[in-house]
């Protein structure tokens, strides 16, 4: 079912449940009737995220702990994904960052981000299509990112990887529309969550305006996948940056560019 049909049988899934913008999904999904499916890797927060849930709206909760960086944690919730009840509205929200650029990475940190921020990504979003392309109903909601737009963050491969979200679900949405099914790339800019602290990146100069409030994205981003639409930029702010992104000249870009990269190198030593 997707958000603007009414049924006391909808469900949800949602990966990364249990903070930021899952867990703003979670609760406005519950608060409009929507039974759910949490995903993540803490169980013991995902159990008492479900409890408190289910004891707010009355609605049904499950919880399903697992690392989406792992083949065994997405093998989990593909079984779920194909199980009864039917999910009917996926988000992909499970995503890490790394505090260091390429040439300080290693091999097995690269691996995992591009493992959780897009393989993941892709692997449910076949494991949800092949149901809801069947019953002809259903949506999916990919959270990629405004950096996603450009390469203006030197050395991060975290861009690079929303970069593929947003063309993967662009063009999966174009596929999956005759089906009635929809899919909608949800790319905002900073938000307020625990995203930045667990990647241990130092975000205290970032000014108060550019920060957006993760109830606020969650809103615009269900009224955006009502409109029918495949890339969902929320606030004016951040649909202003985008188009300077896709339209400034790339010689502006790149010093842009280059002046980020003198700062994150002396501010990451």
């Amino acid at each position: 079912m997707t958000p603007d049909q009414s049924s006391s049988e909808r469900w949800a899934l949602i990966t990364g449940a249990t903070a930021g913008i899952g867990a703003a999904f979670a609760d406005r999904l519950a608060s409009d009737g929507w039974h759910l499916v949490l995903v993540a890797r803490d169980a013991e927060r995902l159990a008492a995220q479900a409890a408190e849930l289910t004891g707010r709206y009355g609605v049904e909760t499950e919880t399903v702990p697992a690392d989406l960086s792992t083949d065994d944690g997405c093998a989990e919730v593909e079984r779920r994904l194909a199980a009864a009840p039917p999910v009917g509205l996926l988000v992909n929200n499970a995503g890490i960052s790394l505090n260091k650029p390429f040439l300080r990475s290693s091999l097995e940190d690269e691996t995992r981000l591009l493992r959780l921020n897009v393989h993941a990504v892709m692997r449910l979003t076949l494991a949800a299509l092949r149901n809801m392309t069947e019953r002809r109903d259903g949506a999916v909601i990919n959270v990629s990112s405004v950096a996603g737009f450009g390469a203006i963050m030197p050395g991060s491969t975290y861009s690079a990887s929303k970069a593929w979200v947003t063309n993967f679900s662009e063009s999966v949405g174009q596929s999956a529309r005759p089906f009635g099914v929809r899919v909608m790339a949800l790319c905002p800019g900073y938000t307020r969550t625990e995203f930045h602290q667990r990647a241990g990146i130092d975000m205290s100069k970032t000014p108060e305006w550019l920060w957006l409030a993760a109830p606020d994205v969650v809103e615009e981003a269900l009224r955006d996948l009502r409109k029918g639409k495949l890339v969902s930029v929320p606030s004016w702010k951040y649909k202003l940056a985008v188009a300077g992104l896709r339209h400034a000249p790339r010689g502006l870009l790149d010093r842009v560019a280059r002046d980020t990269r003198g700062r994150i190198g002396r501010d990451r030593g």
